[in-house]
């Protein structure tokens, strides 16, 4: 009887395993093992990448799984499977799954890292790239752009990633909807970390791109939910919807210099996300509103001092029938329920208007449509210190109504409320460094529009069905949030924190030793020069953060031949000058970027000290970029060349560095490009470059300037040229600034060195 027990127990066991389709493990390590296992799996399959480095690999991961059996590529443990080199991953067909893998120190072949497609028909559906990291993944030109990631097909999703350091044009993520295959395509980017994307200087360089200027009237349905955006830098537009019915929900923008923009397309909900600035950077933005029926409900905008297209609510002008790639007018907006603590200038209206332009502008350019049925309603603004202008009209505001929205602004009289209603109120933590008013208005009446019942929610997801109240957060206790905790996004195996290391500082007293120790250094030391002469034959390299420095009587001189630096500016070179005298032979340059591969951007800080006799004092490259550049107390002399970064002549907005700072020096006898410094393209996507030259001294230079201009700036945005001595210039011009932008000049002294002039409309190439 036991006997006949157990077989029947065991033919039931049998025919339910008959009944569930068995995982086929396979490990692989090299491309042809991986190839035969993706042609051989089958729904419920798992092949397994063994730890190691993999160099080349492109890698196409095709197959047919199902809901209940995906077929899943994976690490063999997340984070020890290195791909390098130029390598990239494709993927097509339905039910895959990607997992654990690390791109690093490499660039794409392709113009995608990450594509949900292997051809132009073959898509991804269903399918997901989870717990991966890409990290400075960059092509070796900045003009080389391409894309991280690239969403084909439909059902898709990037979760729990690290993506970060960008630095070549072209988008990170890309939402792609050409072909009914890719419209409708309800993808997810959900539970990532964006980390640091740095200043790119110039255009194409969004975090997220949401379809294109052509296939912006197409339903994407895509959801962006649960991020973590972290200084990302690349541009005025961190994501930038250009597609219809997108969700952009519950992220956090924290110290990232641009803003959530609905560029082109429709119809796109931004709801209980976070803009965290610090209170003082001014490019830190919050939300840019273009088009058509969009609703901004429970943000929450804090210590943001954006200004412009970077303010924490900037609603533009249109341009009247405007084409697909440029800006259409504002119609039927809701921002309602949000939530501003000490944001400078928190709404703005008909920002791009440029009618004083209509001069130097085609017609096809000029934004003069006003936004019409726009609601700004439910909001509160919170000021530590008094805003007299919380609202601003570049162009009236008369087709936005404004209704049940409270201030407190300390006292200060508000020159343009448009019914702003003052109340006193204070701030009760949240957490995470984080006050915000939540109590104090409940008696204000709530404003209720058209379909403001499906606003069930508050920012932190407490439902409004019973006690309804103006702002993102409704009253309540206890409130802890932690929403900077990085371990709540991204991969759950990396982190972005760098533990501090002390700096070593290396002793040299030949050039010898300054060589070999320059090599040995690591990222962040400090070489310290003794007393000498020091000459050098070769370009010292600079491919890491270091300082050199002495106490003032050291002198380097490069007898280096024609045409190459004493100091080679590398990819990922940040290089600090101090108390040097820097001596070359005539034809050879101080500094310089770079010829080609400038995969990543450098950095220099020339303090204390003395350049002579060089062609070239500084020269940057095309496609070269420093974030910052800057000399101090510093004097530049008997150079055929001064400081040179023009380059960037293909108009496409691009410049060379961010920031070129000039304070205290002294400039004796450089005979052109004393200062070049070079932006060309009609563009707002960027800051626009920064020249600030103070108290300084520039005597006997630009004897062969052609266009017998002492400071060129063509383009740049930021321009201020103050307090400096100009004598005996042999120049028309000592700077033509342009005065439609943030260019001004005070406190110089022009002596026998022509005029500075403003142009109040700078004639500029059009980029589009």
């Amino acid at each position: 009887m036991k006997k006949i027990v157990s077989i029947l127990i065991l033919s039931i066991l049998l025919a339910a395993c008959g009944n569930t389709e068995t995982t086929n493990l396979k490990t692989v390590s090299s491309i042809e093992e991986l190839n035969t296992a993706v042609k051989d799996a089958k729904p419920g399959d798992e092949i397994v990448l063994a730890n190691g480095i993999y160099k080349d690999l492109e890698i196409k991961f095709t197959g047919e799984g199902t809901a209940d059996n995906p077929i899943i590529l994976k690490a063999e443990t997340a984070g020890k499977v290195f791909i390098e080199g130029v390598s990239s991953l494709e993927i097509s067909g339905n039910y895959l799954e990607v997992s654990g893998l690390f791109f690093r120190n490499g660039h794409s072949p392709k113009t995608n890292v990450i594509a949900f497609r292997t051809s132009e028909k073959q898509v991804a559906n269903h399918s997901k790239v989870t717990n991966c990291v890409v990290l400075d993944f960059n092509n070796l030109e900045r003009d080389q752009d391409n894309l991280w990631v690239q969403f084909y097909g439909k059902h898709n999703e990037l979760s729990n990633c690290y993506i970060a350091g960008k630095t070549n044009g072209g988008p990170t993520v890309r939402v792609d909807l050409k072909g009914n295959q890719s419209i409708r395509n309800y993808h997810n980017i959900i539970n990532n970390h964006f980390g640091p994307r740095p200043r790119k200087g110039g255009a194409r360089g969004e975090t997220i791109q949401l379809g294109s200027s052509f296939t912006s009237m197409s339903p994407s349905n895509t959801t962006i939910a649960n991020n973590l955006f972290e200084e990302c830098n690349g541009e005025v537009e961190i994501i930038s919807s250009k597609t219809n019915f997108n969700l952009i929900k519950n992220n956090v923008f924290y110290k990232s210099e641009g803003s959530v923009v609905t560029r082109h397309g429709n119809y796109v909900t931004i709801d209980g996300n976070y803009f965290i600035g610090d209170g003082v950077n001014e490019q830190y933005g919050g939300i840019r509103i273009i088009n058509t029926g969009h609703w901004v409900i429970n943000n929450l905008f804090y210590k943001l001092k954006g200004k412009n297209f970077r303010s924490p609510l900037a609603v533009m002008n249109g341009i009247p029938k405007s084409p697909l790639n440029r800006y259409n007018q504002v119609t039927d907006i809701v921002v309602a329920y949000n939530t501003y603590v000490d944001s400078s200038s928190p709404w703005q209206f008909g920002v791009g208007t440029n009618i004083a332009q209509a001069d130097v502008l085609p017609k096809s350019e000029i934004r003069s449509a006003r936004p019409l049925r726009t609601e700004v309603v439910n909001n509160v603004i919170y000021n530590s210190v008094g805003d007299a202008n919380p609202i601003i009209e570049y162009d009236k505001a008369d087709g936005v109504t404004f209704a049940s929205n409270i201030i407190h602004n300390n006292g200060v009289e508000i020159a343009n409320s448009h019914g702003l209603i003052s109340k006193e109120l204070n701030l009760t933590d949240i957490g995470t460094n984080l006050s915000v008013p939540i109590s104090g208005f409940s008696d204000l009446e709530v404003y209720k529009g058209f379909d403001f019942e499906t606003i069930t929610e508050d920012l932190l997801g407490n439902s409004r069905s019973k006690s309804d109240q103006i702002g993102a957060i409704l009253n309540s206790e206890n409130i802890k949030l932690d929403i900077l905790d990085k371990t709540k996004y991204g991969a759950d195996w990396y982190s972005n924190e760098v533990e501090t290391k002390e700096a070593k500082t290396h002793t040299v007293s030949n050039a010898s030793e300054l060589i070999t120790k320059l090599q040995e250094a690591e990222s962040g030391d400090v070489i310290d020069v003794n007393d000498g002469i020091f000459k050098i034959s070769e370009s010292l390299i600079i491919d890491k953060t270091i300082t050199i420095q002495s106490k003032g009587n050291s002198e380097i001189i490069y007898e280096g031949v024609a045409n190459t630096p004493a100091f080679s500016l590398n990819p990922y070179g940040k290089l600090t000058v101090k108390n040097i005298k820097l001596k070359g032979n005539g034809s050879n340059y101080a500094f310089a970027s770079l010829k080609e591969n400038m995969s990543n951007h450098f950095g220099l800080e020339v303090l204390d000290s003395e350049i002579s006799n060089f062609n070239y004092a500084l020269r940057v490259y095309k496609q070269a970029y420093s974030e910052e550049i800057t000399f101090k107390n510093t004097s530049i002399s008997n150079c055929e060349n001064g400081i040179e970064l023009s380059e960037e002549t293909n108009d496409r907005g691009d410049y060379n560095t961010e920031y070129l700072t000039i304070n205290n020096c002294y400039f004796d006898n450089v005979k052109q490009n004393v200062v070049d410094y070079y932006r060309g393209g009609y563009d707002e996507s960027t800051i626009g470059g920064n020249l600030l030259v103070t108290n300084s001294t520039f005597i006997n230079c630009g004897a062969k300037e052609q266009n017998k201009r002492l400071l060129n700036h063509n383009g740049i945005v930021n321009v201020n040229i103050t307090k400096n001595t100009f004598k005996n210039n042999p120049v028309q011009f000592v700077s033509i600034l342009w005065g439609a932008k943030n260019n001004v000049e005070s406190e110089n002294t022009v002596t026998n060195s022509g005029q500075i002039k403003t142009e109040e409309n700078l004639v500029m190439t059009l980029m589009y």
